[in-house]
């Protein structure tokens, strides 16, 4: 959405310049990416569950899902190398802000009980992962065409070199972090 992006080049980024005391324009922290990962533990035995998953996330983020498969044999959890063990979409430039603005507007506001996001899922190098219990959220899910109710990690990848750096960058979009 034209709306996120307009607002980082105009009100996010010369805050972030005046806050942090960057010397130049490039140095401000941006959004590369947003990575949506969804697991699918019993694709591996029933194709028609990865295929569900897919249509699910495709559904969602506008765009094909490639199947993630598993890097290496697990016996304890019946798992072969190659198998089919879950989904993922990497949004980038206006899939990405749109997606972004779906999900803050609509999507989580959705969600039972909800008292803001976690502000501690940083990984120490700028980026930010949330973790979802369901896929229903999503407007565009229909509840009685869902397979089964299963949760995504959605995977904020900033140009941040600090986790504060990306904390007021996230909160400048209007990401939801709990007070």
């Amino acid at each position: 959405m034209e709306a996120l992006k307009e607002k980082f080049e105009k009100e996010i980024k010369p805050e972030l310049t005046k806050k942090f005391n960057y010397k130049s324009s490039m140095e401000v922290p941006k959004l590369e990416k947003i990575v949506i990962n969804m697991g699918v533990g019993d694709g591996s035995h029933d194709e028609k569950f990865i295929e569900a998953a897919q249509a699910d996330l495709a559904l969602i983020t506008g765009q094909h899902p490639v199947i993630t498969k598993a890097k290496k044999s697990i016996a304890g959890f019946k798992l072969r190398e190659g198998q089919p063990i879950g989904v993922k979409v990497t949004l980038r430039g206006d899939s990405m802000y749109d997606f972004m603005n779906k999900l803050i507007r609509v999507a989580l506001p959705r969600v039972r009980d909800f008292r803001g996001i976690s502000n501690k899922a940083f990984d120490g190098k700028g980026n930010y992962t949330l973790g979802i219990k369901e896929q229903i959220i999503f407007p565009e899910v229909e509840f009685d065409k869902v397979v089964k109710v299963r949760g995504m990690d959605i995977v904020f990848v900033t140009t941040a070199n600090t986790n504060e750096e990306a904390l007021e960058l996230l909160t400048g979009f209007g990401m939801p972090f709990r007070k």
